[in-house]
């Protein structure tokens, strides 16, 4: 309707880190903390479902490096034009498990595939869409196989079973993309108390942006 004020472009928030750091718990604590959306990825939208059960499934046919970054991108793009976009485009602060440079990190430093390709890729699948804000929940490779083996997980997927060579490569990767941009993330130390953990990454969002909408009503 005329006249109406446009909304105020909303808030991307992407916890990062390697399988067993605890994100996806600090992700769901961060997005009802601010009464922001929660997403994920792989998977969050009906082809992405079909995607994570290619990517992941242990018994999924084998296929290439690249053919593995293709498919990833093809969930970001689904993800960013079906659920991240219209959320901001609506002034919703969006909270992800995952987003960007999980590519980077697992295609990139775990595969080894060509960094600045990855690069381009990841940039037009999600649209130019960019965290304001990715924290890193940073855990020891041990620390993290310790609590997937404690959590009594069935079976391990398809890139949890490369091993902590592998998972040690990723982890490189997430810091080294951390270090590259201080002012786009936030490193925290996964192996601290969960709760109080929240109530540190909550303080700094807020430090960073203010109140989310949900706050100001």
């Amino acid at each position: 309707m005329a006249g109406e004020p446009v909304p105020i472009r909303g808030r991307l928030l992407a916890l990062e880190g390697i399988d067993g750091c605890g994100k996806s718990t600090q992700a769901r604590a961060l997005s009802e903390a601010l009464g922001a959306e929660l997403t994920y990825e792989p998977g969050a939208t009906p082809l992405g479902a079909r995607l994570r059960e290619l990517l992941l499934a242990p018994d999924a046919p084998p296929f290439a490096d690249r053919t593995e970054a293709l498919l990833m991108a093809a969930d970001r793009a689904e993800h960013v034009a079906q659920v991240i976009e219209p959320a901001l485009a609506a002034g919703a602060w969006v909270v992800t498990d995952r987003f960007s440079a999980s590519t980077i990190a697992y295609q990139g430093y775990g595969r080894g595939l060509d960094s600045d390709g990855l690069r381009a890729l990841v940039s037009w699948a999600a649209a130019g869409v960019v965290p304001d804000l990715s924290v890193l929940v940073d855990v020891p490779v041990e620390v993290a196989a310790a609590r997937l083996a404690a959590a009594g997980r069935r079976g391990a997927d398809r890139l949890e079973r490369l091993g902590p060579d592998f998972a040690a490569a990723v982890r490189d990767g997430f810091l080294a993309q951390a270090a590259a941009e201080p002012s786009r993330w936030l490193v925290v130390d996964g192996t601290a108390d969960a709760s109080g953990l929240t109530a540190h990454i909550v303080d700094v969002v807020h430090e960073r942006f203010g109140d989310p909408p949900a706050a100001r009503r």
